[in-house]
Formats: structure tokens, C-alpha cells, sequence
């Protein structure tokens, strides 16, 4: 897909997801932002999104609302003509040990990572459909990408995110008619999470074989090829350093 002239929405804009909708810009698509406590993040993104030449908008959803979701598609289409790409960067990342999980804490990962991206991929594709076609990429993660657990702690999260992959084929299958292709992209050792030790730092240096953190443009190169694809589709891609091979 050739990102000129088109339209991309993405929720999250902080972090990877910034340098994401600012590498989808430089393509030369218009940006929409969600965001939901980060007003600041997302309106320093749109900031940049328009330093290159391109429209930028910034809407605030509590993304676990389906009608929250079908009104940021709404919005981005009234206010930028068209929906052509659908990011779904949103995510929380949270230890809780089992003994300490309650219901409400499996049912909030699970809305924020799995829910709210069928609920924004189900807003969105009407607005695909009209243009003949889309793009989706949603965010897993490597472990999930492994097929296995690693790490205690994070039930929920990897529960969810592998539910992410699951999702990404289920909607690949049922909406290639309509030319929407569906991708997933697995981070490993993008960016390390605010406050880790240098000790923690270090280890996860030692634990991936290309000996360093990929740093966040490396997931927006893997969105941008899967959005130029035309026959890509149902895919997870891990980006993890060769994380997963240890």
C-alpha cells in the first residue's frame, strides 16, 4: 500500500507508538492519535507528525468501550476523509504474582490487549471497506510468539497477547475478502520499561543474541513493511534480537 495520500490510526501515542505514527507520516500518511491518560505524549507526536507535512489528529478514548472505538474510526474518517491503516499499539504491562490476581485485574488486561483490538479492527473495517481495503498490524509480544511462558508473574499479559495472535489469523481469514490484510508484530528487547535497574539492563543484553536493545524504530520499520505488503497477511513477526532462540 502506498502511504501517500492515506490514513492511519493509531492508539497509543507514546513511546514506540510515537516514533510508529511519525514513520507512518514520513510515508506521507495523516495521523490520528488515541490516547487515554497521555495527552501530552500524543499532542508532542501530532506535533511531529506535522512537522512533516502531514494532518494529525488527537482524540481521547477509553478504548475498552466499543462505542468509544466506533467513535475514534468515526472522528479520524470526518476529520481526515478516509481510514486506511489501523495500529493497535494500546497495551498494559504489569507484574502481578497469582496468588495476587484478582478477576478485575485479569478482566482489565485482557480488555485493554485483546478486547480493544477487535473492538477497534471491528470499528475500522467499515470505513476499510469503502476504500476498497486496508490495513491492520496489531501488538503481541515475543513471548507469547514463542508459544510458551517465561516469565512468572505475567499471566494475564501473555494470556492476552497470545489471544492478540490468535485474533490477528481469525480476522486475516475472515476479511481477506475485503483486501484488509491483518499482521501482528511480537516486540522483545525494544525499550526498556521506565525505572529498570542497570543490572536488569544488562541482563537482558546478555540474553539476546545480537547483544543490545532494538530501540523503538525497529517495530515501526517492521509496521511500515507490513503495510506496503499486498500479500502478506495472518502473520506474527517477531522483532526481539533473536530473544526467542535462547
Amino acid at each position: 500500500m502506498e502511504l501517500t495520500g492515506r490514513v492511519a490510526l493509531v492508539t497509543g501515542g507514546k513511546r514506540i507508538g510515537a516514533v510508529v505514527a511519525t514513520e507512518l507520516a514520513r510515508g506521507g500518511a495523516d495521523v490520528a492519535l488515541v490516547y487515554r491518560t497521555s495527552r501530552t505524549e500524543a499532542d508532542d507526536t501530532a506535533d511531529a507528525v506535522r512537522s512533516l507535512g502531514r494532518r494529525a489528529l488527537v482524540i481521547q478514548a477509553d478504548l475498552t468501550s466499543a462505542d468509544a472505538c466506533e467513535r475514534i474510526a468515526a472522528e479520524a474518517v470526518r476529520d481526515l476523509g478516509r481510514l486506511d491503516v489501523l495500529v493497535n499499539m494500546a497495551s498494559r504491562y504489569q507484574s502481578l504474582a497469582f496468588d495476587d490476581l484478582t478477576p478485575e485485574d485479569w478482566d482489565d488486561q485482557l480488555a485493554v490487549d485483546l478486547r480493544a483490538t477487535w473492538l477497534c479492527a471491528r470499528a475500522a473495517v467499515p470505513h476499510m471497506r469503502r476504500v476498497r481495503g486496508g490495513r491492520i498490524v496489531n501488538m503481541a509480544d515475543w513471548v507469547a510468539a514463542s508459544g510458551r511462558p517465561r516469565y512468572r508473574g505475567y499471566a494475564p499479559y501473555y494470556v492476552a497477547k497470545a489471544g492478540v495472535i490468535a485474533l490477528t489469523q481469525a480476522l486475516a481469514l475472515e476479511l481477506a475478502p475485503d483486501q484488509i490484510l491483518v499482521n501482528a508484530v511480537a516486540p522483545g528487547p525494544i525499550v526498556a520499561p521506565e525505572g529498570t535497574p542497570d543490572e536488569e539492563f544488562a541482563r537482558v543484553e546478555q540474553a539476546t543474541p545480537l547483544g543490545r536493545w532494538g530501540g523503538e524504530i525497529e517495530i515501526a520499520k517492521v509496521v511500515l513493511a507490513l503495510v506496503d505488503s499486498d500479500f502478506v497477511t495472518g502473520e506474527t513477526i517477531r522483532v526481539d534480537g533473536g530473544r526467542h532462540l535462547r
